[in-house]
């Protein structure tokens, strides 16, 4: 990729070792080099955006475009198609909760080229008592059964003797052995554990969106992209390129784990016990990045949680505060288009570039999400939530988003001034009166302890009401 760029070389990202020579910066009178960022509500040829009207058709476009372009790659005009199975069905416990888990596996068509086989892999999981489709929340990670149900001690009796018999068939020297030992089966119900809580003591995620009347979909990103540049020539990105390496504009695992989001929320469109029209996306970290990206570019998705996104997720590029633009173009570079790499070269056949040469920044980002609810969380960098993640870029970009959110009719943050201004509200105060939402919570990289208020948050707006 830097020789297709012309890239000779690039400026090292800096150490999060507070103690290392080339250290992150953490002085805030140093964060802002570059003042201004971009205007979300000002088009390229330099007029107003003035009205709805002019954001969607024309504004709206613009961003994507730039987006697509120089930071996380374009989606090509043609992708293949993907073809969903349900390949199991279960019954399960989750918390207090009777739910139907399906188990659900979308094959890409991958007929133009069989060297590389895509399988989606995703886990739905409804209430089984809802009374109707329920709306859903889309979290990036791994899936599978969360609760299986296990078989009943009788069941098991069974098993453990059909077990015993096909091994004393294989060795007849154990008939002896399970008969000094008549207590012992090799085959045990799992024993009981008291859920693992969330760092605020309240119950796991999952078990709050089932206890308050939703769905949950567990989507492993890593079935559609892998999670390092080896993998660039695999999976949908690979499949697509027929094993190839990217060109600059090409999409990057961002930009593919939402495309396979995406294709996630086709299924979920045909189940009838998913109200499609309340389908949300959660993640945190990079699959926070990831699932801000998905909320921008699909606009099917009627609410995120973004979770500890740092840089190429809701915190601004051009601010210089731990994570850096260097960080991504040299080290998870596979997260973004090639062309992004362009930001952290200091020698190429086009000069030097940096953060402010980038055409659009997170602020245009959230922006792209309006008037849809979206929460940016945090944690508490005293709790693990690193410095590193930049909290007050993020609550800038935020703040500045909020702009677009009130043009389109909706409500941004409740906060005084702009985002040069504005200060960023303490741990554990949230900000949950409009569509915008924000939360840094007194936990660590995680955004659980927000679950609760997500929940209370999106079904005042959505009318859902939690079973009684």
């Amino acid at each position: 990729m830097m020789d297709q760029l012309g890239i000779t070389a690039l400026r090292p990202g800096p150490s999060g070792n507070e103690n290392a020579p080339n250290h992150a910066n953490y002085d805030e009178s140093l964060a802002n080099p570059i003042p201004n960022i971009p205007d979300p509500l000002t088009m390229n040829d330099g007029r107003k955006v003035t009205s709805a009207n002019v954001w969607w058709a024309q504004r709206m476009p613009e961003l994507v475009e730039a987006f697509s372009k120089y930071v996380f790659g374009r989606v090509p005009d043609s992708t293949p198609k993907v073809t969903w199975t349900v390949t199991a069905a279960d019954h399960e416990m989750i918390g207090f909760t009777p739910v139907i888990a399906k188990d659900i596996v979308g094959d890409v068509d991958n007929s133009f080229y069989p060297a590389i086989n895509v399988r989606i892999h995703m886990t739905l999981v409804t209430p089984s008592n809802a009374k109707g489709p329920v709306p859903v929340l889309m979290m990036f990670g791994r899936a599978g059964f969360p609760a299986p149900h296990e078989p009943s001690g009788e069941e098991f009796d069974q098993i453990n003797a059909a077990w015993k018999a096909l091994l004393v068939r294989q060795d007849p020297l154990l008939k002896e052995v399970f008969a000094q030992h008549p207590a012992w089966q090799p085959v045990k119900a799992t024993p009981f554990q008291f859920p693992q809580l969330n760092e605020d003591g309240d119950p796991p995620n999952t078990w709050q969106l089932a206890a308050a009347g939703w769905g949950f979909v567990l989507f492993d990103p890593a079935s559609v992209q892998a999670d390092d540049g080896a993998g660039l020539t695999r999976g949908i990105i690979g499949l697509v390129n027929k094993g190839q390496p990217r060109k600059p504009e090409d999409w990057g695992a961002l930009r593919a784990w939402a495309w396979g989001a995406g294709r996630g929320l086709d299924y979920l469109e045909t189940d009838p016990a998913v109200d499609a029209k309340h389908v949300g996306i959660e993640g945190v970290s990079r699959f926070g990045k990831a699932a801000l990206v998905t909320m921008a570019f699909d606009q099917r998705f009627a609410m995120v949680l973004v979770g500890s996104s740092g840089k190429g997720g809701a915190t601004l590029l051009r601010r210089n505060f731990g994570e850096a633009v260097e960080s991504l173009t040299g080290g998870e570079y596979y997260w973004m288009a090639g062309n992004f790499m362009k930001y952290g070269a200091s020698q190429a056949a086009f000069g030097s570039m940096s953060p402010g040469d980038i055409p659009a920044d997170s602020n245009e980002l959230i922006a792209l999400c309006a008037p849809r609810l979206t929460f940016i969380s945090y944690g508490n960098p005293e709790k693990g939530d690193a410095r590193w993640l930049d909290h007050e870029g993020s609550f800038m970009a935020t703040v500045d988003a909020g702009r677009v959110f009130t043009l389109l009719g909706a409500k941004g943050l409740d906060v005084e001034g702009g985002y040069r201004t504005a200060k960023m509200p303490p741990v554990n105060e949230g900000h949950l009166g409009g569509q915008l939402a924000w939360r840094q919570h007194d936990g660590g990289h995680t955004d659980a302890p927000n679950m609760k208020w997500f929940l209370k948050w999106t079904d005042r707006f959505i009318g859902n009401a939690p079973p009684q």
